[in-house]
């Protein structure tokens, strides 16, 4: 290998004016000092930085939307960030069925152009997140009961491998690779700069629900909810939210793609639990329900913030429920919450081997989180959300890889499932030598270290 390859894109370095910026991220637990950034311009100029990153023994790590939710994945002291935010393309083809996306858009823009070509695209709670980093991990959305994980929907993608030699990946080229991008994780197998998405026609008007009910009202709410939502018409997504006890809120707000009055009748279970505070049902565009569900939001938050997430295959019990109240209860950040999402339909439709996202059994989506501002409650709020995960542990199985838990150990397995093998010998092939390698990483086939698995 030479040594001469010259870094090319935009290139920050630590004494440039750019590079507190660079350095900040949406969740300010997870920033850190790198040596440089390479804000790629193009796929030649990742290609490049996988290059100089090699000869010079520098650990790369890849960033789109900046939204890593802990330390280490998408940037690390001393490290090389390569960052496509700046490469925003799509390309919309409505004849095929398709729209080739550069990396580097968020999902909040992209959805929202797509929305007013008439297309429906999968999109989550949060408008700021990459489609880069959300897209391999398997990307839960309101629509997925619909449409599928975002991950079920990719086509093709374009990959820079750890060679720096660029790959086209798709059913006929590199198959074994498409399985692996369709819910193995970001980062682990090469830097993507594009994908082909599959596309659907959007629904003229949609339906869109919240109801509001008083905290103290939480235990019946979560009951009915979890026994309504996951067996209910597969075109109506819904979640349910639960902030702290000093917050106070507890909500529930849905997507469905269909009419007004439908909906109306479909939540009559919610609507009759308890005694709402509000309920508020609409039929609206396409394009007003996505500024409902997914609101512009600042790039960057002022809260620290820790994770933790799991797949719910049977209804919780009255002492799943009391863990977290628990939580909810202890947590004092006024972004700490519960957050739940209905599974079923199209997502579970798709068998556990037949990509690489593995929880196609699952009844609804769970996550947890506790934030802080005062840098010293760091591992007060680390343990409260470890400790909640071990009560809930005899009721939930696996975990989200999109929304990392340092605190695993066992991570392949809750991450992966029974796909985790099958990953590391794509990742034997693709990056023997570990090039993508960082704190959570799908380690090769040969390596001792199996992620956790000894």
């Amino acid at each position: 290998m030479n040594h001469e390859t010259k870094l090319t894109g935009m290139v920050v370095y630590p004494n440039d004016p750019e590079y507190q910026q660079a350095r900040m991220n949406w969740n300010p637990f997870t920033n850190a000092f790198p040596i440089v950034f390479v804000f790629a311009q193009n796929t030649e100029d990742v290609s490049n930085a996988v290059k100089w990153a090699r000869e010079n023994n520098v650990p790369i790590r890849m960033r789109s939307g900046r939204h890593a939710l802990a330390r280490d994945f998408s940037q690390r002291d001393g490290g090389i960030v390569i960052d496509t935010s700046q490469m925003r393309n799509v390309m919309l083809n409505k004849v095929k069925g398709i729209a080739k996306v550069q990396a580097g858009i968020r999902v909040g823009p992209l959805v929202r152009m797509l929305a007013k070509e008439g297309v429906l695209a999968p999109f989550g709670d949060s408008s700021t997140v990459g489609i880069g980093g959300i897209s391999t991990g398997g990307g839960i959305t309101a629509i997925q009961r619909t449409a599928g994980l975002i991950s079920d929907n990719i086509l093709a993608a374009t990959i820079v491998d750890a060679y720096g030699d660029v790959l086209h990946v798709s059913e006929n080229e590199n198959s074994d690779l498409l399985w692996a991008l369709r819910g193995g994780g970001g980062g682990n197998f090469g830097i993507i700069t594009s994908y082909t998405f599959t596309i659907r026609p959007a629904p003229y008007r949609v339906g869109i629900y919240q109801i509001i009910w008083p905290w103290n009202q939480l235990e019946e709410v979560v009951d009915e909810w979890q026994r309504w939502s996951p067996s209910v018409d597969e075109r109506l997504g819904s979640i349910l939210e639960i902030y702290t006890k000093t917050n106070g809120t507890l909500s529930s707000q849905g997507i469905f793609l269909g009419p007004k009055d439908e909906l109306e009748k479909l939540i009559t279970p919610l609507t009759d639990v308890g005694s709402p505070i509000r309920v508020f049902i609409d039929e609206v565009t396409l394009s007003e329900a996505i500024e409902f569900w997914a609101p512009n939001e600042p790039l960057f938050d002022t809260q620290f913030t820790t994770w933790s997430s799991a797949w719910v295959e049977q209804i919780l019990p009255t002492d799943g429920i009391k863990a977290i109240r628990n939580f909810l209860e202890k947590a004092k950040g006024s972004e700490s919450n519960f957050f739940f999402l209905n599974s079923g339909g199209a997502m579970n439709r798709v068998a556990p081997q037949d990509t690489a996202f593995f929880w196609r059994k699952t009844k609804y989506y769970m996550e947890w989180d506790a934030s802080w501002t005062d840098e010293c409650e760091a591992q007060k709020n680390i343990n409260l959300v470890n400790r909640t995960r071990i009560q809930l542990q005899p009721y939930i199985t696996g975990s989200y890889v999109n929304v990392p838990d340092l605190n695993i150990k066992n991570y392949g397995q809750e991450y992966y499932g029974n796909n985790f093998a099958r990953l590391r010998r794509v990742k034997e092939k693709y990056d023997p030598d570990n090039v993508f390698n960082f704190v959570q990483s799908i380690p090769p086939a040969s390596d001792c270290d199996h992620g956790g698995n000894k």
